[in-house]
């Protein structure tokens, strides 16, 4: 996770292999209920899927 922020709901993962950041939308992060959020630094598995501006990550899991 490069950072995401809570008040606004999203963020952007670097993924490791070096390729572009991806857009994250809070509600693509599996957190089992509540306002779902992701810590800076945090390691997370996700799938990459195609948004409005491009790709992003979808079905985001914390780890």
């Amino acid at each position: 996770m490069k950072w995401f922020s809570s008040e606004k709901g999203f963020g952007f993962i670097a993924p490791e292999d070096g390729s572009n950041d991806l857009f994250v939308h809070h509600s693509q992060i599996q957190s089992g209920g509540g306002f779902a959020t992701l810590n800076d630094g945090q390691a997370v598995e996700f799938e990459v899927g195609e948004g409005k501006k491009g790709p992003c990550a979808n079905n985001v899991v914390p780890l």
